[in-house]
């Protein structure tokens, strides 16, 4: 068995670190207003998994907002949170020794009809991306799909970088999936699918669940709300 693919045991670490994800992210939603800054969100994050009985976090806390949002690995900054902004929130925490990783962008008091037209691109093909994923097919094949969507909508340009990972006690793992990936997903592999679109200077969407390969599918460990939260 390769160390891609995990044991129940370590799956079931896994799922844990996704529900305290899937808390917090509850908590953000009734916490977050305009005025704070991305630091203060990025510390109530990362104070809330803690206080869940994290034992760490898998990564820095990413939360992005405005035109911060379009870099996919923006740090949290003193920028303050606006109405009209796309926030960013990428995040998890580590429960013994194994992580976990999911994003949502929500947005400020009210969205453009451009930004709510990139956001649903993002959300059909981080679904299909999701659909196509069960024990047996390519990685390569699942980019193909969230990235083939993007690209049909005329985004092609804008999705930089790959579809998903493998995850366990580090947040990125072997496999790949990209659009260079030879890797093949097996039953009990843990993997994110986490498409993006990102306008320089204007915005960004990425979503992201951490899904457990399965013969017939995926067990999605995040259970987070993917249409778009308007606050």
């Amino acid at each position: 068995m390769s160390n891609m693919v995990k044991t129940p045991e370590n799956l079931l670490k896994i799922m844990k670190a996704a529900a305290m994800g899937d808390i917090c992210f509850s908590h953000i939603v009734e916490y977050i207003k305009v005025g704070m800054t991305e630091l203060e969100v990025a510390e109530e994050i990362e104070m809330t998994l803690m206080s869940l009985g994290a034992e760490g976090l898998s990564f820095p806390t990413i939360c992005v907002s405005g035109t911060n949002s379009a870099l996919p690995h923006g740090e949290p900054s003193l920028k303050v949170i606006e109405e009209g902004d796309f926030v960013t929130m990428d995040f998890g925490a580590v429960v013994e020794g194994y992580c976990g990783d999911m994003t949502r962008t929500i947005a400020m008091s009210h969205v453009s009809q451009e930004q709510q037209k990139v956001y649903d691109i993002v959300l059909e093909a981080q679904l299909a991306g999701l659909a196509a994923c069960k024990a047996g097919v390519s990685c390569k094949s699942v980019d193909d799909v969230s990235r083939g969507i993007i690209t049909a909508y005329g985004y092609g340009e804008y999705y930089i970088h790959g579809t998903g990972h493998g995850v366990g006690t580090q947040v990125h793992e072997p496999p790949t999936l990209n659009g260079k990936s030879s890797e093949v997903l097996e039953e009990y592999m843990p993997v994110t699918i986490e498409p993006g679109i990102y306008i320089p200077d204007k915005f960004g969407v990425r979503i992201e669940d951490l899904a457990i390969i399965t013969e017939f599918g995926i067990i999605n460990t995040v259970k987070s709300q993917k249409s778009l939260i308007i606050i």
